[in-house]
């Protein structure tokens, strides 16, 4: 009898460690095209024509290799993790030779009844909702994307909306309504007893049959200029592959100038889904104190955006065109505008064939949009895009999500 107890115990015992194990997902995309693209030079650097032709990484969707889990804990609560991180498959850039390029990576408690906290490198509120409300998603040649990140908004489908040192809180749905808030510590850097600025953000989404909505606001305090470009202040982004020092038509990089600000922005946007088409449409708002009264530096600006997709087919067509507008300090406001177009073609669930067209224009007030995937020349300036001139990016692949 003894020896059947000792049995009976040692079964549970396993059979609740197994309940307890961890379930472990792997996950990620695989994306690359063809890619063309074209724009004029600014007469300021001499005129001229800069083209790009050959493969590109992530056109239609970046390309990521990520692990997500969850482990019961009882009473409703579980354990979650993410673990995600990006990958250039044409370049050899990521786990490997480049080494790790975190999306995302975090560990936190989730309760159906109470919501989820946790702890890392996570989206901020903008990243979800402006790519939920664009109707070419978060690719590479989408013009919200485009026009947002490379103006220095937070808001928007890219890094920038990647807050590190955060602590984040997501509500359970209350019939289509859920709210997410995030807080980015600036943490200190001790070598230089100087506060790296906090971010923050907090967001509405109310997501019930063919309606989506999302309102939402974020903030980044403390900002620190990196540098100039193309004779304006980056605030904070041209891609991550340019050198922040790097001085352009003679502009130095003077970060003291602008240290120390707040930098605020609120957007809306929502889409409805009629079947036979659906419509996008958003607006935000960016306001900063970062900038001084000297030229090319700007106060703020505007984005606004349309979009249609509509089933063409087996597949979707998707057009979208946006309008970014700057409130610059010394000089005439500028302006920037971008159309684009898409068609993806499913060859199954998990795979499909794309076909992409950009086009963006740019007044000589303004910034020189473009394309993300034109490249970065040699000397920090922007690949194709250009202040006063126009420049457009054709690309066509593959894209596989597993």
């Amino acid at each position: 009898m003894q020896k059947k107890l000792i049995a009976l115990a040692v079964a549970g015992l396993a059979s609740g460690a197994a309940l307890a194990q961890t379930n472990v997902t792997v996950y990620g995309v695989v994306d690359a095209g063809y890619l063309y693209s074209s724009g004029n030079q600014s007469k300021a650097n001499g005129g001229g024509t800069n083209t790009f032709s050959g493969l590109s990484s992530g056109i239609s969707a970046g390309n990521r290799i990520g692990f997500k889990g969850s482990e019961a804990l009882g009473n409703g609560l579980k354990a979650v993790f993410t673990l995600e991180y990006g990958l250039d498959i044409d370049t050899n850039q990521g786990i490997g030779t480049g080494g790790l390029n975190a999306r995302q990576q975090f560990v936190g408690l989730a309760s159906d009844k109470l919501g989820t906290v946790a702890l890392g490198r996570q989206y901020a509120p903008g990243f979800n909702a402006s790519a939920r409300n664009s109707a070419l998603d978060a690719t590479d040649l989408a013009i919200q994307s485009n026009l947002s990140v490379l103006s220095g908004m937070s808001i928007t489908p890219n890094s920038p909306a990647r807050f590190d040192n955060s602590v984040t809180y997501t509500s359970p749905n209350f019939s289509g309504f859920t709210v997410s808030a995030i807080y980015g510590f600036g943490e200190k850097d001790v070598t230089k007893s100087q506060d790296n600025g906090a971010k923050y953000g907090i967001g509405g989404n109310y997501a019930n049959g063919p309606i989506n909505v999302d309102l939402l606001y974020q903030g980044r305090q403390n900002v620190v200029i990196p540098g100039t470009s193309a004779g304006f202040v980056v605030m904070p982004v041209i891609p991550p592959t340019t050198p922040p020092s790097t001085t352009i038509t003679g502009v130095p990089a003077t970060p003291t100038d602008y240290t120390g600000k707040d930098i605020n922005e609120w957007y809306l946007g929502g889409s409805y889904d009629f079947k036979v088409v659906k419509l996008f449409a958003s607006y935000q708002e960016l306001y900063t104190q970062t900038t001084k009264a000297v030229p090319g530096t700007f106060k703020g600006s505007t984005l606004w955006t349309l979009g249609v997709n509509a089933p063409v087919g087996p597949g979707t067509a998707s057009l979208s065109y946006g309008n970014l507008s700057l409130d610059n300090t010394t000089m005439k406001d500028g302006e920037s505008w971008g159309a684009g177009t898409m068609y993806s073609y499913p060859l199954s669930k998990r795979t499909s064939l794309y076909a992409a067209y950009s086009y963006f224009s740019n007044d000589k007030y303004s910034l020189p949009m473009q394309t993300q995937l034109a490249p970065i020349t040699t000397a920090g300036s922007p690949g194709i895009g250009a202040v006063g001139e126009s420049n457009y990016a054709i690309g066509a692949g593959m894209t596989h999500v597993f």
